[in-house]
């Protein structure tokens, strides 16, 4: 049986979107292990699964697939000029979740996928999930390098992409990798708004914001001035790096391949300004007041593709009133009476988060004695 040859699975990948594609031998992942086992032994996971769950399985493409030969590595951009900022109490989403990124990606590499099982090969797509480190993928693949920021860096075109990956047993040329490119730069630590990266690859998720939205129980107290207008995930890291902002003073953005669309298609919500109301995909900004007035059906409805602790939309409310609180608002009365309201709560997590709330907007009176 002889398999496609890799400029044709590679040349495959981006006629269907993809903006890279590279290939790498299906070889234990031994150094991400023992990188993953260290940290979570030292407690930098800070209670996240993902790929720290199981460390064995995650750096192991045979797990995915039994016999596999190599790996079809995809990357796909997803970073758009944001919209300018509506002048009313608004949460910010990180670009990577304005949209379903990962379900565009995950039919492009099926495509991939769909051209080795027809010539008689298994053929398994990953992304986004706890079955392999695809990062470390799309390393080996030579996609790109690891940034300081632990992200993937693609050589001219920046961070701004999702990765997925095809395991397969079909036996490929691997591509070559591509060296570190960071040099001195130390961007992405120094303007990291809590200080999680503690060294140059090494992410605390205890401090990471995009994690603490992410994270069950009470937003820690000491990271929620820092967590600003940020309703869901962090790109501070990201807007810094210099890659990344020559593309942005040249005016372009990280999307490059055909999945990215025409500027018609790229639909920022159907309010003004970017705030979705939950008839589109995407969204930039989202209204706080309108948010925390939502039901749990509601609000699951137009957000429950993020993740959120154990699928209680209390969190998503959680994280709303600390950008709330934030908002610097305090004399606007729809966000003084959205913060009163949850004094009242029923749930005393919302309430304590309102309480915090009420008294960074400078309302304190509001608080029950």
């Amino acid at each position: 049986m002889s398999p496609p040859d890799s400029t044709e699975v590679i040349s495959a990948g981006v006629a269907a979107g993809l903006d890279a594609v590279g290939v790498a031998r299906a070889e234990r992942f031994g150094s991400v292990r023992a990188e993953l086992v260290r940290h979570r032994d030292q407690g930098l996971h800070g209670g996240m699964a993902f790929t720290y769950r199981n460390p064995d399985r995650s750096t192991d493409p045979g797990r995915v697939v039994d016999g596999a030969r190599s790996l079809v590595v995809g990357a796909l951009g997803y970073r758009r000029p944001t919209p300018v900022r509506p002048d009313r109490a608004v949460g910010r989403v990180a670009a990577y979740a304005r949209r379903d990124h990962y379900g565009a990606l995950r039919q492009a590499l099926g495509q991939v996928a769909a051209m080795l099982v027809a010539a008689g090969y298994e053929a398994v797509v990953v992304a986004d999930d706890n079955a392999l480190v695809d990062r470390e993928a799309a390393r080996r693949a030579g996609l790109g390098w690891y940034g300081k920021n632990s992200n993937i860096l693609l050589p001219g075109r920046g961070s701004w992409f999702v990765l997925g990956t095809v395991v397969t047993t079909a036996e490929l040329v691997p591509s070559d990798p591509v060296p570190d490119q960071c040099g001195p730069c130390r961007r992405c630590l120094e303007s990291c708004p809590t200080g999680a990266i503690i060294a140059p690859g090494v992410v605390d998720a205890r401090r990471c914001l995009a994690w603490l939205v992410q994270a069950g129980g009470d937003f820690p107290l000491e990271y929620r001035e820092a967590l600003g207008n940020r309703i869901y995930g962090c790109d501070d890291c990201q807007e810094v790096c210099p890659p990344n902002r020559l593309l942005e003073d040249a005016g372009e953005d990280a999307s490059v391949g055909t999945a990215s669309g025409s500027e018609e298609d790229m639909a920022w919500g159907s309010v003004a300004g970017g705030v979705s109301s939950g008839s589109e995909e995407e969204m930039a900004w989202v209204d706080l007041v309108e948010l925390l007035g939502l039901d749990d059906d509601r609000l699951m409805d137009r957000y429950g593709r993020w993740y959120i602790p154990r699928r209680e939309p209390r969190y998503v409310r959680r994280n709303a009133l600390v950008a709330l609180g934030n908002s610097g608002r305090g004399d606007d009365p729809e966000v003084v009476a959205t913060v009163v309201r949850y004094l009242a709560d029923a749930d005393p997590m919302l309430v304590r988060h309102a309480v915090w709330a009420a008294r960074r907007l400078g309302v304190d009176a509001a608080v029950p004695a």
